[in-house]
């Protein structure tokens, strides 16, 4: 398992029908190693602090594999970046991970805690208003981590996997943050190391449902 791409955004702005603003997904690989806090990656924009970055959702991480499977459904090369991840990694089993389970990375470490959910942001950067219903159809979310260890982190860096049988993955997640769940299904995921979002819709839909 490596790194293929470390990718880093600037705000820019974003016109279309499906978002008109300013966005940091516009993602392109740098060429030298690059500093990553608790926070997210050194000089990486994160435009809209309502549903992006956090402490939670530090790092965004996409398959090659899963870049690979696009790149033949949309009949186009859809490169490390687009869909706005930070690193684009290759070698992972499958395109989900269990929450909690880390990366370890030379000089970094990192946990997993949710799947990406697609917004109006990501389908005007495809430029197709119905591509965010297709990201959901295909289950290929990818991760998003916290920042256990900061460090430094490169494209070609090798990383291993620890906690990949341990419970409940990112894609159940992906699954059920689109469902009505009950009492006891939300209690299984707030025992879990979710990120603070979901934590607070899950629990407030709890607080609802007792």
């Amino acid at each position: 398992m490596h790194v293929v791409s470390v990718n880093v955004g600037r705000a820019r702005e974003l016109r279309g029908r499906s978002f008109d603003g300013v966005t940091g997904i516009f993602k392109e690989p740098a060429d030298a190693a690059v500093a990553v806090t608790t926070l997210g990656l050194k000089d990486d924009a994160i435009c809209d602090g309502k549903h992006h970055g956090g402490p939670d959702q530090a790092v965004y991480l996409y398959r090659q594999e899963d870049y690979d499977f696009w790149s033949k459904e949309l009949g186009r090369t859809v490169a490390p970046g687009t869909f706005g991840d930070n690193l684009t990694v290759a070698g992972l089993p499958a395109p989900a991970l269990p929450i909690g389970a880390r990366l370890t990375f030379p000089d970094l470490l990192l946990e997993i805690t949710a799947p990406r959910i697609p917004c109006n942001t990501l389908a005007q950067r495809m430029d197709d208003p119905a591509f965010a219903k297709a990201f959901v159809r295909a289950e290929r979310p990818g991760l998003y981590a916290r920042v256990i260890r900061e460090g430094r982190v490169t494209a070609g860096d090798a990383f291993t996997l620890e906690g990949a049988d341990a419970g409940a993955t990112t894609v159940e997640l992906f699954r059920d943050s689109y469902r009505r769940l009950d009492a006891d299904r939300l209690r299984h995921w707030l025992a879990l190391p979710i990120d603070a979002r979901t934590r607070a819709k899950f629990e407030a839909e709890l607080e609802a449902r007792t």
